[in-house]
């Protein structure tokens, strides 16, 4: 039984890895887009 829910609090983390990485990899891509954006004005 410790084993599976091992697996699942191991499942739930690589979950939330993953969407936090993905909340970041997103404000990076706005932020150097904004760079790119503004500095050919």
């Amino acid at each position: 039984m410790s084993t599976r829910s091992k697996e699942q609090d191991r499942q739930r983390n690589l979950r939330l890895a993953l969407i936090l990485a993905s909340v970041a990899v997103t404000f990076f891509v706005g932020f150097i887009a904004k760079l790119v954006m503004f500095s050919h004005h």
